[in-house]
């Protein structure tokens, strides 16, 4: 089996049709497809595994990838619809014998409770996805490559829910002096919802870094179960109680100003 582990870069193939792979030299050696299947039943010699290591994580990959490159190189239906199922064998083997990632990630995360089965429910997409662009030449173990992913999409994830939470708690029409409101309002258009949330990437220089704190901490968007008051976000940034409220009232001014602007340019085309 030395043959599938020589150290040259892979690169992703150009495809007609079927799955993405990453191409590697062992495809086209002359015992290729007797190497990969003596691979192929090593990894599934794990198979009773509650956990699927590493290795044979980085090992079915690879016949992972094998066999979609064989899907684009069959030219009988019936050698495609076999190189096919093996492909999504081994892709659901290594979703299914990483699935623990999901829940350790999330609980790293810790969401509060209602939002929990959403982000759930999205990282096992975010999992299939990472599987299928998972490069297992490159010696990256595949946790770290996984998790790194799945934790930037609950960032993502969690901006969007936090987005939700502005929109239903700030009022437009009382800005800037309002107070959080019951988060239990009707539901906010789509479009502010999205305004909002680009507006608290970290990127976007509509408001202040100070502002995105003071918000965030204010409208209970940092996953904190309460709101904070202005005396005890001051506390925790080294401000005045008044010296918060005004830089809520900025941030909220800014905001307000941002969606009527838009508002009126939508209503002018």
């Amino acid at each position: 089996m030395s043959s599938l582990l020589p150290s040259t870069v892979s690169r992703t193939a150009p495809h007609s049709e079927g799955p993405r792979f990453v191409f590697h030299p062992s495809f086209e050696e002359p015992n290729a497809e007797a190497d990969y299947a003596a691979l192929a039943q090593e990894v599934r010699a794990d198979e009773g595994s509650s956990h699927m290591a590493d290795e044979v994580t980085k090992a079915a990959a690879r016949c992972m990838h094998h066999a979609a490159y064989r899907i684009q190189q069959a030219t009988r239906a019936a050698d495609k619809e076999r190189w096919e199922r093996t492909y999504r064998e081994f892709r659901d083997r290594i979703v299914l014998g990483n699935r623990k990632l999901i829940y350790r990630a999330v609980s790293r995360w810790m969401p509060p409770s209602q939002w929990a089965d959403d982000m759930i429910g999205d990282c096992q997409i975010v999992l299939i996805q990472a599987v299928a662009a998972y490069n297992p030449w490159l010696g990256i173990r595949f946790s770290t490559y996984a998790f790194t992913c799945l934790m930037r999409a609950l960032s993502r994830l969690s901006q969007r829910h936090a987005a939700d939470r502005l929109s239903k708690s700030v009022p437009l029409e009382a800005l800037p002096d309002g107070e959080p409101r019951d988060l239990d309002t009707e539901e906010p258009p789509t479009t502010r919802l999205q305004r909002i949330d680009e507006f608290l990437q970290e990127h976007h220089q509509l408001l202040s870094s100070r502002e995105k704190v003071v918000l965030m901490r204010r409208f209970s968007l940092d996953d904190q179960a309460k709101a904070g008051t202005l005396e005890q976000v001051g506390k925790e940034l080294g401000l005045s109680k008044e010296r918060v409220r005004q830089v809520q009232a900025s941030a909220l001014t800014k905001l307000r100003k941002a969606l009527t602007e838009e508002g009126n340019m939508a209503g002018v085309r």
